[in-house]
């Protein structure tokens, strides 16, 4: 049986040489690539291929909301996200997601032709090193609104900036932001946003 695979990746060299690559092996064919996180649904819906390899950082969508809509317009199609960035809280994200599997992009393209096959086949596939730091790091200790806080304040603006993008009162901005730089043990809210991007909790 011939595994039908679609590539999601902005680099077109690297999707050029993943295509390529892929095709070389006997029992996978990609079936299309495209170079946008927001045309990976309706690329899946047109030629509904059994797995969709996705990169993280892609213009339109990321490939972790990609996953998350793809799982519901076409449920049939497995995900794998094939990514530089090695952060455990990707991992959780790309799981809750619904992907099932996970591979850095450093991996030879045998290991990644073999961890298609296995995804194909029902199992699911992550890079065994970011596996054991993601059970030994557990998942984020940021509520969900702590977290969005912290990802407004990315962008460097004010307490009354964040409030206003956010719909909250400045005095709970601080509250959360407090809160967020304690538990991950910063001095400042720029330390704590770069604790929390370096895990992947802010995605």
């Amino acid at each position: 049986m011939t595994i039908r695979v679609l590539l999601a990746e902005d680099q077109t060299m690297f999707r050029g040489a993943m295509a390529t690559l892929l095709g070389l092996e006997p029992d996978i064919e990609v079936v299309a690539d495209v170079g946008r996180g927001d045309e990976v649904v309706s690329a899946c819906e047109a030629f509904r291929p059994d797995l969709a390899l996705l990169d993280i950082e892609m213009p339109g969508i990321d490939g972790l909301e990609a996953a998350r809509r793809l799982a519901k317009a076409v449920p049939g199609t497995k995900v794998v996200i094939v990514t530089t960035f090695g952060r455990t809280g990707y991992l959780h994200a790309a799981m809750a997601a619904g992907a099932a599997g996970f591979l850095l992009k450093d991996a030879p393209v045998t290991e990644l032709a073999d961890a298609i096959r296995k995804v194909a086949a029902g199992q699911r596939v992550i890079d065994p090193s970011l596996a054991i730091a993601a059970l030994s790091e557990g998942a984020s200790p940021l509520t969900p609104r702590e977290t969005d806080v912290l990802a407004a304040a990315r962008g460097h603006g004010t307490i009354a900036d964040i409030a206003r993008q956010l719909y909250l009162s400045p005095g709970t901005v601080r509250n959360h932001l407090s809160a967020a730089i304690q538990k991950l043990g910063a001095r400042t809210r720029t330390e704590a946003v770069e604790i929390a991007e370096q895990k992947g909790w802010l995605v």
